[in-house]
């Protein structure tokens, strides 16, 4: 007895001949659509109106196929996409481009100079910063004129504090005063003031910043011995010195910067000076650096160096002792006058002076 197929079943061929139809051509009038677009050259995307296959599409396919469609769409959206991002990104970067020309136009003059001052800082690891510190170790005197003195062996040498230190300088004042030792071991920055003649012997002085009771069995007075000192800074020649030294710069932090683009020539000059300290270094893995007046702008720069080095009076110079770290080709970044500056308060000194 043979069974006769069902009207469903009928209906289900049907719809899938159909489908398999519907789909050929809509493969057919998409390759058409594209051919017709690259034929014109249009870059932008042409929407085409919708054939009569694709209407009877819509109304003849189920639910099932209707997500796939949308899925088609979505991939064809994300395709568009890398380009249409990237455009905008272009977009952007040219506006703030232009939006950062009309900025500097606006400055200040002093503002552009302390810009260009900026960028030419050099960078460097986070850890290294310009420092000169040492332990002295003399005796210590108050005269009545105010210039107090600390002598080291046979030298003596001016002592002075900063306002910032003010503190340090009374408290050794009464420490002497009430225990009646005049040698005392005294935490210092190295101060030297170089003479235009270099036949002229350098001056050196201390700054006081503390003194060790021993009560302390931490900081840089434990790590340090009697005339140790720690030299951080740029291993070079300066023209008035015949001794390579090791210079030390005011570091960089924006508040200094924000201050010294108030500033007067002479309070720049004065508060940007810096201290450059003679160092005997012989067999040093980097040569000091030598600036070549009649040479090209490109002779290189001076290494960044922390050095251990021992004080040694009479000769007014440092020792090398050991290397606190490996020279760097990189220096941190710093504050430096520059000769605009220099010249102009000059001039105004002059100007008092004559006055």
């Amino acid at each position: 007895m043979k069974l006769k197929p069902s009207l469903s079943s009928n209906n289900q061929t049907v719809a899938t001949t159909q489908l398999v139809a519907l789909k050929k051509a809509n493969a057919q009038a998409q390759s058409e659509a594209v051919e017709t677009r690259s034929d014109v050259g249009k870059e932008t995307e042409q929407v085409d109106p919708p054939s009569l296959f694709e209407k009877a599409e819509s109304a003849s396919l189920d639910a099932a196929t209707k997500p796939e469609h949308r899925e088609q769409e979505t991939v064809a959206k994300k395709e568009l996409s890398p380009s249409t991002n990237s455009e905008v990104k272009t977009e952007r970067e040219n506006s703030l481009k232009v939006e950062s020309a009309q900025k500097q136009l606006e400055k200040k003059p002093q503002d552009l100079e302390a810009d260009k001052a900026e960028q030419t800082e050099q960078e460097l690891p986070s850890t290294a910063f310009f420092q000169a510190i040492g332990i002295i170790k003399g005796e210590v005197d108050f005269p009545e004129d105010g210039k107090t003195t600390v002598t080291i062996g046979r030298q003596k040498y001016p002592l002075f504090y900063t306002s910032r230190h003010r503190f340090a300088y009374s408290g050794l004042k009464k420490e002497i005063e009430a225990t009646g030792n005049k040698t005392q071991r005294l935490i210092v920055y190295p101060k030297v003031t170089h003479f235009p003649k270099r036949d002229t012997p350098h001056f050196f002085a201390f700054q006081l910043v503390g003194f060790d009771t021993g009560k302390e069995p931490e900081g840089i007075n434990s790590e340090l011995k009697d005339l140790e000192f720690k030299l951080c800074g740029l291993w070079q020649f300066i023209p008035v010195c015949r001794t390579p030294c090791v210079s030390i710069f005011k570091n960089f932090n924006k508040e200094r910067l924000n201050y010294i683009k108030e500033a007067e020539p002479e309070t720049k000059v004065r508060f940007m000076k810096a201290s450059h300290l003679p160092l005997l270094w012989r067999d040093s893995p980097v040569r000091p650096f030598r600036f070549n007046p009649k040479g090209g702008k490109d002779q290189g720069h001076p290494a960044f160096v922390s050095v251990k080095a021992r004080f040694m009076p009479g000769r007014d110079c440092f020792g090398f002792v050991e290397m606190l770290a490996e020279p760097e080709e990189k220096a941190p970044r710093f504050l430096k006058v520059s000769k605009k500056d220099k010249e102009t308060a000059m001039k105004n000194q002059k100007s008092k002076v004559a006055k």
